[in-house]
């Protein structure tokens, strides 16, 4: 039959088949790349390969639904709607399978990711954000496996803060909060707890978000039925159906293969997503997978007969190509015609982007074999270098890889020589390594010159009648000054609005500020990490609060896979300043007193780790952090809120400084380094050392990621020669990290007389009870012995054995 001359949009039918023909376009276009792109990886032009194929017709109605300002946090398999929306060439999805460094030609991650994952550039080349309301967005893509749900519910939530928050500036970033965040994800990936708990949160929260799942019955090699309960992930999910007595979801399931279908089912999730703030979920049933899982295998190998015949019928393009000769869209011969020009321009965006690719390297090429050939002929070891040379020309399609490999070998065959042709060469690699690290290192923090650690220190000012207060009442009170500055910073998390979190350093700001900006959560650490992430995507500057140190593994896969990966992996074109806020160190018992510090630094690379010793080191880091817009985690001392501080007159107007350390007691004979809860127990123990005759420099770390910009600490070591550093993680945890920082990156073994120590946690978890933390972790008398230890090694007579 004939398609309706009238559409939803009330388009003509000329129109109409125009979008018809548009689609089928992209859709063939888009398999032609699949199809081509897993051939350039078995010929062994790209490494590793996963498409989009099979996936087409529901990502051009989704295309259709998506408008500008709307933000998509997708699934590796989108590019069919990254083509449609105009974000993705052939050429440039080339490219990215053959990993080009050039941002310009690999716009998605200039070869830093691999192919299908997809990003829209949210910043200016100056780091101020675009006009977001102006462009169609996808955050970018992480490889996890529904490690892309979390941010999605606060990509949602921005737009329902816009919409009830007024004195927020939305310019760039909202329009009254009609924008809709669109998510995507396998039918498989739905197994994940993040999936189940992004699904959770927003039906609980009432967001715009709208869940699309792309449904092929498989899983890598395992169907459904191994996955999901009944083997329908929408069947499992009818009780989240919205109803006239009860919110909920709208739920929507439609086959991947009926064209008209789709496209009503997305724009009406569109619309009620959008108009009315609910969550929507679009169940797209009966898709294929036609190449399998990925280059890595063949999906022969795990498909019945049965099976594989059934989706050769029912593959999505072939039953869409079906329909449009059948409605009189177009003929077989008009679609002919229109499919043997798109292989054709394929084909040429493949040839055009592997040229592109290899154009610098071929140059390079030529240089260094000159260079090769000139040294060679100056050199007794002429014979080996001239092999070196020999087997780079004998490599067609070389990479950076190959020029800088044997380069630097070809170098060792002159040593001990001085020549021209030897400068030449060496200066050679020095210029080609400068200019390739970066593209592959750059950006790991922001790079702009009002980065978050070039805010100037701020010093607490006091006034002659300066009270002494709960630390905790120093946070409140600066939090107080920092929302009434800052009409887009919000705080969330468990506990954290109406009783004002648990050690109430944000008592009574949700009766003044509003349950919108001082927010409880459900206790859901991955999705309070995604919210604060989606969030400050869209503009917000969101504290997103973990109840203690030790919940933050809940959430630490969203954070280092995708918050402290975002600004590296989009070559500094999107940003999420998200601070993150918990408490943590020296409690009691093996669940709450934890200080993973060491697997923190090393996952979090990426991201500032500030370690304040009290609550005004803490005040000071948000204001420095608020100052700036890059993201952060906050570790305040558990047992310091109700510890007495002088409260500064300057609320919300100090600032720590980020990667500096303090010195808090000058000393001769040995530096001690801690950081957090642990440092007052060693600036204690410095006191009770000078009854002794050992004098201790005592230097706080304060910022662990980065550490000591200035080298203060080796400063330091040049006057006491020693160093202990104690901390509470574990042996080989932080305080092994921060030997490596101070013996050598900062050169510090140079001033040493005596072994460098650390002094740590035992290898368990702390035990319980006062006793259970004494015999668990640094002590004083721990602390004192360790350091008389070492002074009596190098002084028996003056510091006899004390035991």
């Amino acid at each position: 039959m004939k398609p309706d001359s009238k559409t939803s949009n009330d388009i003509s039918f000329d129109d109409f088949q125009s979008q018809i023909l548009k689609d089928y376009k992209v859709a063939v276009t888009s398999r032609e790349c699949s199809l081509l792109g897993r051939r350039e990886v078995l010929s062994g032009k790209a490494k590793f390969g996963i498409f989009g194929d099979g996936k087409e017709l529901p990502q051009l109605a989704m295309a259709r639904a998506f408008q500008d300002g709307d933000f998509r946090s997708g699934y590796y398999r989108d590019q069919t709607f990254m083509m449609s929306l105009g974000h993705l060439d052939p050429k440039e999805f080339f490219h990215g399978l053959y990993a080009t460094t050039d941002l310009k030609k690999e716009p998605m991650s200039a070869g830093r990711q691999m192919g299908g994952h997809f990003v829209t550039h949210s910043l200016n080349e100056d780091g101020s954000w675009k006009d977001l309301t102006k462009q169609k967005n996808s955050s970018a893509d992480i490889s996890c496996t529904a490690g892309q749900m979390p941010r999605l519910l606060g990509l949602a939530q921005a737009s329902k803060i816009y919409r009830n928050l007024t004195d927020i500036d939305q310019t760039n970033f909202s329009n009254n909060g009609n924008e809709v965040a669109w998510g995507t994800i396998g039918n498989a990936s739905t197994s994940e707890g993040h999936f189940f708990e992004t699904l959770n949160a927003a039906g609980v929260m009432q967001v715009p978000l709208v869940m699309c799942i792309w449904d092929d019955d498989y899983g890598i090699s395992v169907p459904s039925e191994f996955h999901t309960t009944k083997g329908d992930i929408s069947e499992v999910l009818k009780g989240l159906q919205r109803d006239e007595n009860s919110d909920g979801y709208e739920i929507l399931k439609v086959k991947g293969w009926d064209y008209t279908a789709l496209i009503h089912a997305f724009e009406n999730a569109s619309d009620i997503a959008r108009e009315e703030h609910v969550p929507v979920l679009i169940h797209v049933t009966e898709l294929t997978q036609p190449q399998g899982h990925s280059t890595s295998g063949s999906h022969e190998r795990y498909k019945s007969a049965e099976r594989l015949e059934w989706e050769r019928d029912n593959d999505c393009n072939k039953r869409f190509r079906e329909w449009i000769i059948e409605n009189g869209v177009a003929t077989e011969e008009e679609l002919k015609g229109l499919e043997r020009e798109i292989k054709q321009n394929v084909r040429a965006a493949k040839k055009e982007a592997w040229l592109e690719f290899l154009k610098p390297h071929q140059e390079a090429k030529k240089q260094l074999v000159q260079l090769l050939e000139n040294a060679a002929g100056q050199s007794p070891n002429k014979t080996f270098i001239g092999k070196v040379k020999n087997d780079l020309i004998a490599i067609e399609e070389p990479s950076k890889k190959d020029l800088a490999s044997k380069s630097r070998k070809a170098l060792r065959y002159l040593l001990g020589e001085s020549s021209p042709e030897k400068q030449a060469l060496q200066q050679w690699i020095n210029h080609f390594l400068s200019n390739s690290q970066p593209k592959f290192s750059s950006h790991l923090y922001s790079e702009l010159e009002d980065n978050a650690t070039t805010v100037e220190a701020l010093s607490p000012e006091y006034s002659s009648e300066t009270e002494l207060v709960d630390g905790r009442i120093i946070l409140r009170d600066n939090f107080d000054a920092l929302f009434e500055k800052y009409p887009e910073t919000l705080v969330f998390g468990e506990d954290t609005g109406n009783i004002g979190d648990v050690n109430q350093g944000l008592e009574g700001l949700q009766k003044k500020y509003g349950d919108l900006r001082v927010a409880d959560t459900g206790i859901r650490e991955a999705t309070i990490v995604g919210q604060g992430i989606g969030l400050a995507l869209r503009g917000l500057r969101p504290i997103a609060e973990i109840q203690y140190l030790d919940y933050i593994l809940y959430g630490l896969q969203t954070l280092s896979d995708d918050l402290a990966t975002l600004m590296y992996r989009t070559v500094g074109k999107q940003k999420a300043p998200l601070i993150i806020r918990t408490r943590g160190h020296r409690l009691e018992g093996i669940w709450h007193s934890g200080s993973p510090m060491g697997g923190l630094i090393h996952l979090l690379r990426g991201m500032y780790v500030l370690v304040p010793r009290n609550m005004t080191q803490a005040a000071g880091f948000y204001n420095t952090l608020l100052k700036s817009d890059e993201p952060a985690l906050v570790i305040e001392s558990l047992n310091g809120y109700r510890l007495k501080e002088k409260k500064p007159v300057n609320l919300g107007e100090f600032c720590t400084p980020i990667g500096t350390v303090e010195v808090m007691k000058e000393g001769t004979d040995i530096t001690l380094l801690s950081y957090g809860s642990t440092l007052r127990i060693v600036e204690k123990v410095a006191s009770e050392l000078l009854e002794v005759g050992i004098d201790a420099e005592v230097i706080d770390a304060q910022s662990l990621l980065p550490f000591d910009l200035n080298h203060d600490v080796v400063k330091s070591l040049k006057k006491t020669n020693r160093l202990l550093i104690i901390d509470e993680d574990v042996p080989g945890g932080c305080s092994a990290y921060l030997m490596q920082e101070i013996i050598e990156k900062q050169g510090g073994y140079q001033y040493l007389d005596s072994a460098p120590q650390t002094l740590t946690s035992k290898e368990h978890r702390p035990a319980y009870a006062s006793d259970g933390d004494y015999f668990s972790k640094p002590n004083a008398e721990d602390i004192f012995e360790k350091v008389y230890d070492i002074m009596s090694e190098t002084n028996p007579e003056e510091f006899p054995t004390l035991r």
